[in-house]
């Protein structure tokens, strides 16, 4: 039985929205291409595998296939990735990022960095690595 008073302000999920509208409001001041945040972190990923099926891509990205095909249409409507059949496997689509966003590479990794660091900003260096040990472990 819980025998503290509940007092919102004090509550993880509301806490946790805070925050995350917090990091939104920072991201969208600092993303480059006006992304979203999941075509971001598709881009970032796909530029760091090279090339990656669709589905591997969602899991990757803890995205559904609903929404990973809907991220991955958009960035290729915007010619930010391409798309092809597996070699292998013609049923598998294959994502890679195209020569455009191999430019853009260092500028949306560095665009991360500030983003993360500046969501960061309140908290130490010794409060920073805390922080985002116990927030992995919740994800876990």
């Amino acid at each position: 039985m819980v025998s503290k008073a509940y007092i919102l302000d004090e509550q993880v999920g509301f806490l946790m929205r805070i925050a995350g509208q917090r990091h939104s409001i920072i991201f969208q001041q600092h993303v480059p291409l006006g992304l979203t945040p999941p075509q971001f972190s598709v881009l970032i990923k796909v530029l760091e595998l090279g090339s990656c099926s669709q589905n591997e891509l969602g899991r990757r990205t803890a995205m559904d296939v609903a929404t990973i095909k809907g991220v991955i249409d958009r960035l290729r409507t915007r010619k930010l990735v391409t798309v092809r059949s597996d070699l292998k496997d013609k049923r598998r689509s294959v994502v890679e990022p195209t020569e455009e966003t191999k430019s853009y590479a260092d500028l949306l990794k560095q665009a991360g960095l500030l983003i993360s660091d500046l969501t960061l900003d309140p908290l130490t260096t010794k409060e920073r690595d805390l922080f985002l040990k116990l927030l992995k472990k919740l994800c876990s």
